[in-house]
């Protein structure tokens, strides 16, 4: 599960989830846009727009997954009830993924029902070079016995475990400045795949502040 806003999915995003599947050699990765993220603004354009660019985002790519559950959900998008949803599916001996940024991992003891989050899944948390910054007292204590070292030792169960993965490509691409550069008619070429640059473009999308 590779959650987020979209808003709007740029190669960043993809690249992430294509370099996350190849380095835990998952089977596939779901990337899930939130309705109502609980602790972010509301997304500018509409959950069905943010859906079809992630679709056309992902375009043929072997085991990448649009999946909109949670668009299709009532209220707040919690990760923890889409991490139940994802469970029920796959059963209770799969080793079930959630991986997050950096930002949000730090954010993580806030979230509704952070323990739950272990119950269900393992977190894998996709790092930045200044990753060794203290972590807040209660994102230490929720990860305190959780952390492992590899993928490997992460598979041998199927949740509970967190591990922070240094990705090779790390690119640093922002949905926020995507949003400012379409806001001010400025090129956004190379920084989205060419189907989303041509659909926003297409519908004006982002062009008001």
């Amino acid at each position: 599960m590779l959650g987020g806003t979209f808003d709007p999915v740029h190669l960043g995003h993809l690249r992430s989830a294509v370099e996350l599947r190849e380095a835990l050699s998952l089977d596939r990765v779901h990337m899930i846009p939130a309705a109502m993220p609980p602790l972010r603004g509301e997304p500018r354009v509409s959950p069905d727009e943010r859906l079809a660019l992630l679709r056309l985002g992902i375009g043929d790519t072997p085991g990448l997954v649009a999946d909109p559950r949670e668009l299709e959900r009532e209220g707040p998008s919690y990760s923890a009830d889409t991490l139940a949803s994802l469970r029920r599916e796959v059963g209770a001996e799969a080793r079930l993924v959630m991986a997050l940024g950096h930002d949000a991992f730090l954010r993580l003891a806030d979230w509704h029902e952070p323990e739950r989050l272990f119950e269900l899944a393992h977190v894998v948390v996709i790092d930045r070079p200044d990753h060794e910054a203290a972590l807040p007292a209660a994102l230490a204590r929720l990860l305190a016995g959780r952390e492992v070292e590899a993928g490997e030792a992460l598979m041998a169960s199927p949740a509970g475990k967190l591990l922070r993965l240094r990705l090779p490509s790390r690119m640093a691409i922002s949905a926020t400045e995507v949003r400012r550069r379409l806001a001010a008619g400025r090129s956004v070429r190379y920084l989205l795949p060419e189907a989303v640059e041509a659909r926003l473009l297409a519908r004006g999308l982002y062009r008001h502040r």
